[in-house]
């Protein structure tokens, strides 16, 4: 029998979804057969493991290897010649949401090295890095995946790939991109029973269970939802330059966008409940509830985030928990668009968005 090729492993971040990774990609490790797969690299932003001779890092105890490390992590450009000079094929994971790191990207691909990754901040920032990634993806022969950067494990982003490169035309998508917005509005308008509690509380539970960051302004500007928007428009063919250059409604009150803490943030919301609760009574009057959503017009060219009303029976007003659900409306789904559902939020499911790209570049090294 032949023996297995090799593929070295360089991974960066090992917070919430990096330790869910870590333990996926041990099970993989274990059942691949025709490839070793080989850590060779691991970082966080403090710590690394690495040897100059390429050593490999044993998978089942590599948390508390990289915890107890005294090794500083390389600096990028550094870190693109020493993958590149081990003279074996490498797939970079990227689990961070880094600038800096995503801003490298093209170092690493021009070099041939693979790219999986949940990183918005590569594909949502300027045009121009979008550009150069795909330029240098094509130069340097290397492969490119990040499904995670989009509804977590949901098939988002290779949907629309497939959609766009199958010659179909998407004209429309529209969605519920936020599994903290998701939840929030779920709680805060039910389409059944006598209606949710007031807004802050509703916000403070949400931290509270962990749906949202450890400042919930971080989701409430709308920001993580435009981020979204603008991977998927640049997809459907709209040059969009950045998360900025499209209408993005904040729900956080103008008087509290420059508090001090989270902290104070949340302490100071029940001031600002009645805003919310009147959003709510005018959709209620209309027999609807209010959502909020991204939708891309692609005709009109037109991107927006920020809140609507939907009927009850409409599928974004009957979703459930912190759900995410994404419509795609192309020429050959007419008038019924193809809708993906589920969790798109949690550790486990985005890694295993990461753990499916890896499998996609596998199948082709």
């Amino acid at each position: 029998m032949a023996s297995a090729r090799q593929v070295n492993i360089a991974i960066i971040g090992a917070g919430g979804v990096g330790k869910c990774f870590l333990s996926q990609l041990e099970s993989l490790a274990a059942r691949r057969q025709n490839q070793r797969l080989v850590l060779t690299y691991i970082a966080t932003s403090k710590k690394a493991v690495y040897s100059d001779s390429y050593s490999p890092i044993a998978l089942d105890s590599v948390v508390s290897t990289l915890s107890s490390s005294s090794q500083a992590p390389l600096a990028l450009p550094k870190l693109v010649d020493y993958l590149a000079a081990s003279g074996t094929k490498t797939v970079l994971v990227d689990n961070t949401s880094s600038q800096d790191i995503a801003d490298a990207y093209p170092s690493f691909l021009r070099r041939g090295i693979s790219i999986v990754t949940p990183n918005k901040k590569a594909f949502s920032g300027s045009y121009k890095l979008w550009q150069d990634i795909f330029a240098a993806k094509e130069e340097g022969g290397a492969l490119l995946y990040h499904e995670a950067s989009c509804g977590a494990g949901l098939p988002v982003i290779s949907t629309i790939k497939d959609l766009v490169e199958t010659g179909d035309e998407v004209t429309k998508i529209e969605g519920v991109f936020s599994g903290t917005m998701s939840f929030l509005f779920n709680s805060f308008a039910p389409t059944s029973g006598s209606g949710g509690g007031k807004w802050s509380a509703e916000v403070a539970k949400a931290k509270e269970l962990g749906y949202t960051e450890p400042d919930p302004r971080d989701d409430l500007n709308g920001l993580d939802v435009a981020r979204k928007l603008t991977i998927l428009a640049r997809y459907a063919g709209l040059e969009v330059e950045s998360p900025t250059s499209f209408p993005v409604q904040s729900l956080i009150p103008k008087e509290l966008e420059s508090v001090a803490s989270g902290d104070e943030f949340l302490a100071r919301l029940p001031e600002f409940d009645d805003q919310m609760e009147q959003v709510k009574a005018e959709a209620q009057k209309e027999g609807k509830v209010v959502r909020f959503v991204g939708s891309i017009d692609v005709a009109s060219k037109q991107v927006k985030v920020g809140l609507e009303k939907f009927d009850l029976s409409h599928p974004i007003a009957s979703l459930k928990g912190s759900d995410n659900i994404i419509s795609f409306y192309t020429k050959r789904y007419g008038s019924n668009p193809l809708i993906i559902q589920g969790a798109g939020a949690g550790g486990d499911v985005t890694a295993m968005g990461v753990t499916s790209d890896l499998l996609k570049v596998l199948a082709q090294l």
